[in-house]
Order: structure tokens, then C-alpha cells, then sequence
């Protein structure tokens, strides 16, 4: 038990290093310490030390000493410097989480870090005392969310591979072995269409020539058949019904 000097005191106001009980001031209890028992016309104040799990971090006057902040890990929180008699526990955040909140050096509370969506990359970790911050992947590049640089694609015809599917900001570019197979069967089927289209350019060019070849013979038909029918109708008449069937004839050849 520590026991300090009393002073009585008329006066209203005590000086800083006192504390009032009624018309008495009596000498504060040191830093660490709380009162047990309050100075009397006959007694000096007596002091106790705080008891593990409180602190009373300035002199006081008060009888019963302050609990000790718990850093609770469901919160986000753990232990930096341990709680003493004379200064209350030091919270810090834990890894993965930032405080949001500080309280005289201690941090009161935490949130876990932002996590970058696939097609993002970190372009600034977190810290103890700031969040993640994520920014796009640019054309050509990818991230899981998880790299703090976009990476380009897979080159695959630089490795002499084909390409199987092709990448987007959240996924590489996959690629394969070439098959000659396929390669074969696409090589026939340009030779085919190329083979297709030449026979239908000769078939219309036939149909074209066909049509323009009998045309003609028509109109060779018919001038026949005028020239023979003209002077028979015209000047004999008794050999007319022969001459029809001369001309009908012609036709039919």
C-alpha cells in the first residue's frame, strides 16, 4: 500500500495533482494505480495497484481502473503491444484486413482486404491502414484477379501450335497440337468449292451458249419456211395444198 501526503484545502479548486472530496483536496494516485481509500482531516490517501486486466494510464483520483481492450480476431483485430498497469492494449489489424478506425494508436476496427474480379489485376496491395485496389486488364492481356501485372496471351503460332480457344481478360489463350487431319480435310474442301464454282460458271456458260444456238436455228427456220410459202401461195395456186405440206415438212426437220 503506497501512501501519499494530504492537504487540506479551503479552496474550491484543487491544483492539477489533486483531486476534491467535499472541502478536502488530496493528492492524486500515480499512473498505474487507483484509490483505495480517500485522505481524511487525519489520514493520507492510499493507493493500489491495478489489477491484471486493467490500466489507469494517468495520476488519478478515481477508485477503480479501466478494462483492458480485447483485440478480437472475429473483428479482424490482434495483439501489437500487450495491456499494462499504465497503458491499454494495442490493436493492429490482421493480415488480409486494413483498419478503418484508429483510436489513439490502437486500431478500433478492421475489414478484410478487396479481393480484384477475374479480367482485373492489383495495381496497389493493401495495407494495414488501406484497402486493395484493382484496376482493368487492357486487350490482349488476362488476370485471375490475383496478379498485380496483366499478362499477354499465349502466342501460340510463335510455338507452332494451333489455336483452340482463344483468350479473354480473365483466361490465357489454349492451344494444341496441329492436326494434319484437319488441316487435309480444309485444304479438300477449298479445292472442292473452288472445283464447284468452275462447274457451275461452265454449266450457265453452256446454258447461255445453248440458248443463244437455238435461237438462231429458229429464226433460220422460219425464213425457210416464208421463202418456200411466198411465191407458191402467190403464183400457183393449184400447187398450194403441196407446198404446205412441203413447208410443214421443213418444219419438223
Amino acid at each position: 500500500m503506497i501512501l501519499i501526503p494530504s492537504m487540506n484545502c479551503s479552496l474550491k479548486r484543487c491544483h492539477i495533482t489533486e483531486y476534491k472530496i467535499g472541502n478536502r483536496c488530496c493528492t492524486v494516485c500515480p499512473a498505474g494505480n487507483k484509490v483505495k481509500t480517500d485522505c481524511t482531516e487525519f489520514r493520507e490517501p492510499s493507493c493500489l495497484p491495478c489489477a491484471d486486466g486493467t490500466y489507469m494510464e494517468t495520476p488519478t483520483g478515481k477508485k477503480h481502473c479501466n478494462p483492458c481492450t480485447i483485440c478480437d480476431e472475429g473483428s479482424g483485430l490482434r495483439l501489437k503491444i500487450k495491456c499494462s498497469r499504465s497503458s491499454d492494449t494495442v490493436c493492429e489489424a490482421l493480415e488480409g484486413y486494413f483498419c478503418t478506425d484508429v483510436i489513439e494508436g490502437s486500431c478500433a476496427a478492421a475489414k478484410k482486404h478487396s479481393s480484384c474480379k477475374p479480367g482485373q489485376y492489383i495495381s496497389k496491395k493493401g495495407t494495414s491502414l488501406s484497402d486493395t485496389e484493382c484496376s482493368e486488364c487492357s486487350r490482349g492481356t488476362f488476370s485471375n484477379g490475383s496478379l498485380t501485372l496483366c499478362q499477354p496471351h499465349t502466342q501460340c503460332k510463335e510455338l507452332n501450335l494451333q489455336l483452340v480457344k482463344e483468350g479473354t481478360t480473365s483466361t490465357d489463350a489454349e492451344c494444341g497440337e496441329k492436326n494434319i487431319y484437319v488441316a487435309a480435310a480444309v485444304g479438300i474442301s477449298v479445292v472442292l468449292v473452288v472445283c464447284v464454282g468452275i462447274a457451275v460458271a461452265v454449266f450457265v456458260l453452256w446454258k447461255k451458249k445453248m440458248f443463244i444456238f437455238g435461237e438462231r436455228k429458229k429464226k433460220q427456220k422460219l425464213k425457210i419456211i416464208f421463202i418456200i410459202m411466198a411465191p407458191i401461195s402467190f403464183n400457183c395456186t393449184k400447187y398450194s395444198i403441196f407446198t404446205q405440206q412441203y413447208a410443214i415438212h421443213m418444219i419438223g426437220v
